[in-house]
């Protein structure tokens, strides 16, 4: 089981950040030729329009985070290609791709969200993982080809003794099939070609690892929390070898995502569900949204007046005057009368915005600002 189109990573990598940055543009549309006439936007956000043979609806401004309980089989491109038709939304885009084959939490951030991706992306994972002992495979899932096989079986007692092993900061060999680049080709593309890939090890943090199940003599559950670059794939592999079989992951599901856990997911039935009623008016798509501000739970918070608000959504700096001037430093995020403006940095005794927010359009129900 993977964690990317191309088995990559538990946490983020090159490539989710490639994806959420690819998705987190704007569409361009229209075209360049002189003398257009403008296009008549028609304010109904279902509204559709006919274009040749085409159906086109315009595209709306929502802001906030969606946190999909993908299903098995949907690729993590195709859930926000879905999320952005269900929103009519002009921007989307993912924070950490999950594989197709695993279940589970894959936060979409919306309009103004996709400038607080990587604070997700940096944040801790955590999933539920079933080994299957006795085969080892050339993807280290169940995709792959059977590589090698063992009769053995691990007792529920070595592998208690093993967990400690892979806990913490260790040194793993990623996966041959991983978006790692090799001399400017992805492994994964080199191992598909049926060239020997030789990887590295990497440091990587296991901050917990524990045996949740052991429904049968070939199975193990666990669960893990790590951090970014740790690839479960490969976890499976090494521990199967040292405990003197085989192993690779059979199943797999996502639980939590940085700030997101599983009290935060909505499956996409539920999703869709939404959306009809609020096309017939008895809903509205903002009850699914989380604030912006929600990937930024570990940043300090910094309220400002509205005429310091008003310089820094112009991008000027802001001093820090007179006793009560806060004294931290570093990146906090700026709120003006309990609205979110920007990203900033604290330092030198003034505020240097870096990221500025324009919330106008659709965003989340005052009531998901209190999460369960």
């Amino acid at each position: 089981m993977t964690m990317d189109p191309a088995h990559g990573t538990i946490g983020g990598n090159d490539t989710d950040q490639r994806d959420a940055q690819t998705n987190d543009f704007a569409e361009m549309g229209g075209n360049s030729q002189p003398h257009q006439e403008p296009r008549r936007v028609n304010n109904d956000p279902r509204a559709k329009q006919q274009k040749g043979n085409q159906v086109r609806r315009d595209r709306r401004d929502v802001h906030g985070w969606v946190v999909l309980d993908k299903p098995i089989g949907m690729t993590s491109t195709q859930a926000v290609a879905v999320l952005k038709r269900l929103f009519n939304a002009k921007r989307a885009g993912h924070a950490g791709t999950l594989d197709p084959l695993a279940s589970g939490g894959l936060p979409i951030a919306l309009g103004e969200a996709t400038k607080t991706v990587p604070f997700v992306m940096d944040g801790r994972k955590r999933y539920r993982f079933t080994v299957c002992w006795g085969e080892e495979r050339d993807t280290d899932d169940i995709e792959g080809r059977v590589t090698a096989t063992s009769e053995q079986r691990p007792s529920r007692e070595a592998i208690l003794a093993l967990l400690p092993r892979f806990t913490g900061v260790i040194e793993q060999i990623p996966p041959r099939y991983s978006a790692i680049k090799v001399q400017g080709e992805r492994a994964y593309d080199l191992a598909r070609d049926g060239e020997i890939v030789e990887l590295a090890p990497r440091p990587v943090e296991i901050h917990h690892l524990t045996l949740v199940d052991q429904p049968d003599n070939d199975r193990a559950v666990f669960e893990a929390e790590c951090g970014k670059g740790t690839y479960v794939r490969a976890l499976a592999r090494d521990m199967g070898r040292i405990l003197g079989t085989y192993g690779h992951i059979c199943a797999l599901r996502r639980t939590l995502v940085g700030p997101f856990g599983e009290n935060d997911m909505i499956p996409l039935d539920q999703l869709e569900a939404l959306c009809d009623r609020a096309a017939s008016g008895e809903g509205s798509l903002a009850d699914a949204l989380l604030p912006v501000e929600t990937a930024l739970d570990d940043i300090p918070a910094l309220a400002v007046t509205r005429a310091d608000a008003a310089r820094l959504h112009r991008g000027q700096a802001v001093l820090l005057r007179g006793r009560d001037a806060p004294t931290c430093s570093g990146t906090v995020y700026v709120t003006v009368a309990g609205r979110l403006l920007a990203l900033a940095e604290v330092g030198n005794g003034e505020i240097i915005p870096k990221r500025v927010f324009n919330l106008t359009g659709l965003t989340a129900s005052p009531g998901r600002n209190e999460r369960n």
